[in-house]
């Protein structure tokens, strides 16, 4: 399983850990309040009785509390999963349109894409079955059109992007 998937799947499984408790306590709310209640019709004054009425009503409360606050943490987390999604769709729209400005061929698009992901020439040349040679080539005519002299660079030119002012110091700041 790679760290990305581990990572989703916890993400995944949080949110049922939290509402599995949340059930344990609704039960048990359901107990303790229906003992309290029983115990106040049999002797409402005393301080047994008084006092555990007293905790049911806070484990209630715990549960209720419990309950809103799961509903915002799952509500949260799809909305920034939904903007993560947004966030990859659109750097991806951002990387065709400058390949496309830079007039990349359809193969020299490819084997940029697989370059950003990180894959070296010999991997790229597997994935797209050919040699390594007319990879590295590839990648030479796509870095030229790029401005650039190797993959650091051509990595760095999105990321730059990306970052936009955020690594601008303070006093250098426009």
């Amino acid at each position: 399983m790679t760290a990305g998937a581990s990572r989703q799947a916890s993400r995944r499984r949080r949110p049922v850990a939290v509402a599995g408790f949340l059930v344990v306590q609704v039960v048990a709310a359901v107990f303790f309040v229906g003992d309290a209640v029983g115990d106040m019709i049999v002797d409402p004054t005393s301080s047994h009785s008084i006092f555990e009425s007293l905790i049911a009503a806070a484990l209630v409360l715990g549960v209720v509390f419990g309950g809103v606050e799961l509903r915002r943490t799952l509500e949260r987390m799809r909305t920034q999963e939904a903007a993560l999604a947004v966030a990859n769709g659109a750097l991806a729209e951002v990387i065709r349109a400058q390949f496309a400005d830079w007039g990349l061929t359809a193969a020299e698009e490819d084997v940029g894409f697989l370059a950003l992901k990180g894959l070296d020439a010999a991997e790229i040349a597997e994935i797209r079955g050919s040699a390594q040679g007319t990879v590295r080539a590839q990648l030479t005519k796509v870095y030229a059109k790029a401005g650039v002299s190797n993959r650091a660079q051509f990595a760095a030119f999105f990321v730059e992007d990306l970052l936009g002012e955020a690594l601008v110091p303070p006093d250098n700041r426009p």
